[in-house]
């Protein structure tokens, strides 16, 4: 069995000047011949020359009116006292919009203009001008202008004016014909019966949208298991019937990697190993002359290596500049810490906040699809750089335009299901808004608002001293911030266990018996600050809870812990029990509230987030979930003094 046994770790701008440099050597990138099309079928394809008009429009004078064709000269002394007479068929002929004007004719006169003396004459008091109401032939487009230019993407509006002109197909840029070849006898199509191990195979699906995106044609082939006679002969197909070829997963050295070593024995591997994050494990190679890329498994590694190295090529072969996005400046709400040695690319929630954009970091993982769904763009953080702190300015790539994105509110605090419904109610009842919102917990959203970096925090934070909700903390960490706290909703907090609870957890006490695996939430969140509570008033050393180092920042994070058997309890909300089917057993009801500067108080960002929590609709969608009330939902339950 043959297999590759090692990844290069090429800096990404040596990977990109030498793979493409390759290409340039072997002809791999030179674009492909256009293609004529019927006009008919040319919407959104980017035009390969220009086009010019093969007849005039209109290609005759025609009549912009109902009424009569005269020579303006005949009507030169018509007036109120004056009027001229003219015989029907003679001097003045009936016309319809659209149609001829007669030989020696000139203008037309509006037919509520016209005065019938009889059924052979007209009268009218009104001269006219030469070429009034009559469309000159040409007025439209001339015999052999040019309609459109070259590069340019045909929209509804230029598909009537080529037809306009006489013309019935145009050269387009070509569309390269793009083969994607899934891999892993782990992937199974999606809808089949998943047993433990299965992955739903969706990435061909990612990869062939991007490539149409990017104005390729994309062909899915069937999964290819992990063999590497079957791989090697569906990808020697590919090569003979596709201009580009991508390899999705095995591009890694494990031992049913075997993208690296199959297009080392059919081409070329330019490029094995580059040193990005995500993404490393990525195959540049060439096989009879075309570019054949083999690229990680993970979701978002997938992804980020076709934007880095499979859009140029396209761009390449289909005779296009290269599609930018934009890009913005931002501060960073929170700190990042990034390895040496790589390129790494995050992905971030945007918001504009007090006239500055803020972006926020949200998950990091290579297999996390949802956080390229939720993300709004994505920054580079260098790889001679250890990272940003926090408020530092970066630049940030946008996954969405500028206009969305201004009208979005931002949310950082803790984490709640409710707030999900909250930003797809805010989205029906406002489609032009939206709501970022970032898990970081209840400390880390107050001190968001201190900075100046969120129009509002979610928190829901157990003062030990006086066992009040929220309160204590907004006066102690936002002093000076007048604000406004709105009650979101009330919660049942608890003890997430199997279903049945078969380890009989009852107390927190329960949290530090032998080989009881607890999973936490991170530092800062509200419940983790209830844990730590309770741990300390039932004299529990944190030490004693094993697990107790282990964090999650969500509470459904925490259930998909449970419910995947690597751990037996932790802390959370029914909802996120009730979700996965999961046991529970209540511990305490708290106060989830959002806090509000009273600088956004009447602003957009706020009133529409009023008007939700008023609905009755997203009340009655919180309550079903189960362990919440929305008694007070909306209520505002403090407010800071005026001084």
């Amino acid at each position: 069995m043959k297999r590759n046994i090692y990844l290069d770790n090429t800096p990404l701008e040596e990977a990109v000047q030498k793979y493409f440099g390759r290409l340039r050597e072997l002809g791999s990138l030179e674009p492909l011949p256009g293609e004529m099309v019927a006009v008919d079928t040319a919407m959104g394809r980017l035009t390969a020359e220009p086009v010019f008009a093969k007849i005039s429009s209109p290609h005759y004078h025609a009549s912009a009116m109902d009424g009569m064709a005269v020579r303006a000269e005949d009507t030169f002394k018509a007036s109120e006292t004056t009027p001229v007479t003219l015989k029907i068929g003679v001097k003045a002929f009936p016309v319809d919009t659209g149609d001829p004007v007669p030989p020696g004719c000139d203008a037309v006169i509006m037919i509520e203009q016209v005065h019938f003396i009889s059924d052979q004459e007209i009268e009218i008091v009104a001269s006219v001008s030469p070429w009034q109401h009559v469309r000159p032939m040409g007025e439209d487009v001339v015999a052999t202008e040019m309609i459109v230019p070259a590069n340019h993407v045909l929209r509804p509006m230029d598909i009537g004016g080529i037809l306009a002109g006489g013309v019935t197909e145009v050269l387009v840029c070509p569309r390269p014909t793009v083969a994607v070849l899934p891999t892993g006898t782990e992937l199974v199509q999606p809808g089949a019966e998943l047993k433990p191990g299965d992955i739903v195979e969706y990435n061909s699906r990612i990869i062939g949208g991007m490539v149409e995106e990017w104005g390729g044609r994309a062909v899915r082939y069937e999964i290819t298991a992990d063999n590497y006679d079957l791989l090697k002969e569906r990808l020697l197909q590919a090569v003979r019937s596709a201009d580009i070829i991508v390899i999705n997963a095995g591009s890694s050295a494990g031992s049913e990697d075997f993208t690296a070593a199959i297009i080392r024995e059919l081409g070329e591997v330019v490029i094995h190993g580059v040193a990005v994050k995500p993404g490393k494990p990525v195959v540049l190679g060439v096989i009879e002359g075309k570019p054949v890329l083999g690229i990680p498994g993970y979701p978002v590694s997938a992804i980020l290596a076709c934007e880095l190295y499979l859009k140029p090529v396209i761009a390449a072969k289909s005779g296009q500049s290269l599609p930018l996005r934009e890009f913005v400046r931002a501060a960073l709400s929170r700190k990042l810490v990034s390895p040496q040695g790589v390129d790494e690319f995050v992905r971030v929630k945007l918001g504009r906040v007090g006239g500055k954009m803020i972006a926020t970091p949200i998950s990091r993982g290579a297999g996390v699809l949802t956080s390229l769904i939720r993300a709004d763009g994505i920054l580079k953080a260098p790889r001679f750089m250890e990272g940003f702190e926090a408020g530092a300015e970066v630049e940030v790539e946008l996954l969405r335009g500028q206009a969305e994105i201004d009208n979005t509110t931002v949310i950082i605090g803790s984490h709640d299901v409710s707030i999900d419904i909250l930003g797809n109610c805010l989205r029906k009842l406002y489609p032009g808004r939206g709501l970022s919102s970032a898990h970081v917990g209840s400390m880390g959203g107050l001190l968001a608002l201190r900075r100046g970096e969120a129009h509002l925090a979610g928190i829901h934070l157990l003062d030990e001293e006086t066992g009040e909700y929220n309160i204590p903390y907004i006066e102690k960490l936002l002093p000076g911030v007048s604000v406004v706290v709105v009650n979101l909703m009330y919660r049942q907090q608890g003890f997430i266990v199997y279903k049945g609870n078969p380890r009989c957890i009852r107390t927190f006490i329960d949290l530090a018996r032998p080989n009881m695996r607890y999973v936490n939430r991170q530092k800062g969140a509200g419940t983790r600050l209830l844990l730590d509570y309770n741990l300390k008033r039932e004299g529990v050393d944190p030490e004693d809870v094993e697990g107790y180092e282990r964090e999650e920042y969500t509470h459904m994070s925490v259930a998909a812990a449970v419910a995947g058997a690597s751990a037996d309890v932790g802390l959370g909300i029914m909802a996120a029990a009730n979700a996965l089917n999961l046991g529970f057993v209540p511990i305490k009801e708290e106060r989830f509230d959002m806090v509000i500067p009273e600088i956004y108080w009447e602003t957009p960002y706020i009133t529409s987030i009023l008007e939700v929590l008023a609905d009755p609709n997203f009340r009655s969608q919180v309550e079903a979930l189960g362990g919440y009330s929305t008694r007070d939902t909306g209520k505002v339950v403090y407010r800071t003094a005026k001084k």
